[in-house]
């Protein structure tokens, strides 16, 4: 995976401050931890501020170290880290995440990119020409048995076909993203098999076991054996 930097300086806002309802909703948050355990509401906190402006900045960044007393560079560890934290200006209406972990890779995750590169843009993290859409690579989004999927913002899309993922882009590209259904793209519930379960549908069948078979007489052995 590719090394996760900061954006630009052309991009970076000169401040940020959470908006009121964020505020208290901050401040509620970091009440919920221990007294001196406070900074472990950065991941929230940093989370709030990507959904307050679409992504994390590096004023959002300092103000977050700013509130919890922590260094600017540990905040920085933990938003370079996890890919749910967006480092650019990311579509305004869908960013999509594709994993191309082994299971999605062996299932066609790099079709999937081919339908991203053509209908978003042929590099990740860069926009459309409108700026409604983006995409990257990622790493593994834990749904293996629904290979391949995707991610879009935090929601996850799966057992998808290049077919069905320009559908879902096209979509949200729309404004109906609320309207596409969530998980699996396919006749499955949750990580259930296709088709629903079957194995207490089959039909029962003796088991042979060692002891349906009888033993040898004595001496028989050496007669088939000598």
């Amino acid at each position: 995976m590719s090394v996760r930097r900061l954006a630009e300086d052309q991009f970076q806002p000169t401040a940020f401050a959470f908006t009121a309802d964020n505020s208290a909703w901050a401040e509620a948050t970091i009440r919920k931890y221990p007294e001196g355990r406070q900074q472990s509401a950065v991941i929230p906190l940093l989370m709030r501020a990507q959904e307050q402006d679409g992504w994390v900045t590096r004023a959002a960044i300092e103000f977050v170290a700013q509130k919890l007393d922590m260094a600017f560079i540990r905040v920085l560890e933990v938003a370079t880290f996890y890919t749910q934290f967006q480092l650019k200006p990311i579509g305004t209406k869908a960013h999509i995440q594709v994993c191309g972990t082994t299971p999605c890779m062996l299932r066609g995750s790099e079709d999937l990119m081919d339908v991203c590169k053509r209908k978003i843009h042929a590099q990740p993290l860069h926009p459309n020409a409108s700026g409604t859409l983006s995409w990257e690579e990622v790493e593994c989004q834990g749904a293996c048995v629904n290979a391949p999927m995707v991610m879009i913002f935090k929601d996850a899309y799966e057992d998808l076909t290049p077919e069905r993922l320009e559908e879902i882009i096209d979509a949200f590209d729309a404004g109906k993203g609320a309207e596409v259904k969530t998980g699996p793209q396919v006749d499955r519930h949750t990580s259930a098999p296709v088709g629903g379960p079957i194995t207490l549908l089959d039909e029962i069948k003796p088991v042979r076991t060692n002891l349906d078979v009888k033993p040898d007489a004595p001496g028989e052995a050496d007669k088939t054996n000598p």
